[in-house]
This record gives C-alpha cells, sequence and structure tokens, in this order.
C-alpha cells in the first residue's frame, strides 16, 4: 500500500484531503504542528479525526519558536484576529511568517524516513490572495527543491502534492461531502473559542463554502451567519 504523509491542521481543507488519500488507496499519517496558535483547538479535532479515520497521527511541537513569529495575530496574544473576509487587506496580519514551509520541510524529512510516495497539504485556491506560501508560485519550486534534496533517499517516485491548490473551498466542502467527512469534529476559527465565532475571515469563509457548495453546514457559530453573509455579499459587490 503507498503511503501518503499529510500536513494536517483538524481544519476542513486539510482533513478532506486526508481522506481523499484515504479514498485513493494510501496508507495516510496526519502531522499536525503546535507553533503556539491562538487557535491549537484545531489540533483537538485532529486528533478526533485521526481516530474516525483509522489514520496514524503526530503532532510535531515548534511552540518554542512563538515569540519569534510573534507579527501575526495567530502566534500574538497582543494582535487582535480581525473580523470579515479573507478578501479583506485587513486579513495579512494573519499571516504566520514562512509557515508553509517549516511545515512541508518537517513533513517531508518524516514522509522520507517512512518511505513516503506523497507528502501533501490542504493549501488551496481561496489562499492564494492573503497567503503567499499557498501559491503555485512557492509550491512548485519547493517540490522541486525537496525532490532533489532527497534524491537516493526517498522512493523514485517521492513528490510533494497540494491537490486542492487549484480548488475553491466549496469544491472541497463537495468533495468532502461525497467522501464522508464529519465536519462537525473539524475546527477552523482563528479566535479558539469554546465555538467557532462565525465573524473571523476562516469562519466566514467556511460559512460561504458550505452555501456556495449547497453542503450542510454542522457547524455552531457564536454569533449565527448573519455577519458572515454580509460580508459575502459585500464581496460579490465589490
Amino acid at each position: 500500500m503507498p503511503k501518503a504523509t499529510l500536513v494536517t491542521s483538524g481544519g476542513m481543507d486539510s482533513v478532506t484531503m486526508a481522506y481523499y488519500y484515504k479514498s485513493k488507496g494510501y496508507e495516510v499519517h496526519l502531522v499536525g504542528f503546535d507553533y503556539g496558535q491562538r487557535h491549537s483547538k484545531e489540533l483537538q479535532s485532529l486528533l478526533k479525526v485521526a481516530v474516525q479515520l483509522g489514520a496514524a497521527v503526530d503532532i510535531i511541537d515548534l511552540s518554542v519558536i512563538k515569540h519569534l513569529i510573534g507579527t501575526s495575530s495567530l502566534t500574538s496574544d497582543d494582535i487582535v484576529v480581525p473580523d470579515g473576509h479573507y478578501a479583506k487587506e485587513t486579513m495579512r496580519i494573519t499571516v504566520v511568517p514562512n509557515r508553509n514551509a517549516m511545515m512541508l520541510s518537517i513533513a517531508t524529512a518524516i514522509g522520507v524516513a517512512e518511505g513516503a510516495e506523497v507528502v501533501a497539504t490542504g493549501i488551496h485556491a481561496g489562499d492564494h490572495f492573503i497567503y503567499p506560501d499557498c501559491r503555485p508560485a512557492f509550491f512548485e519550486p519547493l517540490n522541486e527543491a525537496f525532490v532533489k534534496g532527497n534524491e537516493g533517499h526517498a522512493v523514485s517516485n517521492f513528490r510533494l502534492e497540494a491537490p486542492f491548490i487549484t480548488k475553491t473551498k466549496a469544491d472541497i466542502a463537495k468533495l468532502g461531502d461525497d467522501l464522508g467527512v464529519p465536519y462537525e469534529l473539524t475546527w477552523s476559527c482563528y479566535k479558539g473559542g469554546e465555538v467557532h465565532c462565525g465573524r473571523c475571515g476562516t469562519c466566514v469563509e467556511r460559512i460561504e463554502a458550505f452555501l456556495v457548495a449547497e453542503v450542510t453546514d454542522p457547524t455552531e457559530y457564536e454569533n449565527g451567519i448573519e455577519f458572515a453573509l454580509e460580508e459575502i455579499e459585500k464581496k460579490a459587490n465589490v
């Protein structure tokens, strides 16, 4: 059975990716990261999903560097997580420096060591606007570098994959619905409260994805979805 080492946060994108590779016949290893993020609750979701999927899971502790990458609202308690749609310029404050490169580098080391054919991440087209490390221009050279950097040590067909890099979050929601992904176990909210806030960028994007995909959203939102609907309408009218 082929192996896939997956950078998995516990959010709907990466969890859908895990179910996708499982459906393709891969033995999947879920690798999560604690980098001191405000919404570390996502890692609890990751552990629950791993049980449901019957997958191996490891959480890598990078929290020691939190004070060194504290320029993001996700890693600094002093910076407020903004409300609104991801398309807003204010969402730049949620960028964690070099986050995907760090995660993919470690996941690649693990994948090479365990003989995985694939190391994958759940980045998608909706991330491109705000996050430069979610764009093809970043990912494609990284794949080339990591393949070359592990030549002779990785399996012969080793590669990085980002199966959703040209897909929308609505596409992901529809695929996940088809695959039976337990979205009620996933966590998106950047504020990390008891339930999803319904106002931050990830909550608005999550609400929009389910609506566009016409898939039932099992998520409880602390503030309902009215704010998100207003933000979605504003984006549509721009």
